[in-house]
């Protein structure tokens, strides 16, 4: 099952994990200093976190 999609062309991709522990990585959202939300994937035993992937120049949707 695909996590993320591209509301614009239907591009999805399926599951991260993280490179240390192998683990499905997580989504989740951060604030930046000029108050948007940022979508991230991130480590859920905090090895760290990527920007959530985007297509067609936005920010690919996640799926539930």
């Amino acid at each position: 099952m695909a996590l993320y999609t591209c509301e614009k062309c239907g591009m999805s991709i399926g599951e991260m994990t993280c490179g240390q522990c192998g683990k499905q990585l997580e989504h989740n959202t951060i604030q930046a200093d000029d108050g948007r939300d940022i979508h991230v994937s991130e480590c859920p035993d905090g090895h760290g976190k990527v920007k959530s992937p985007m297509c067609c120049g936005q920010d690919m949707t996640r799926n539930a």
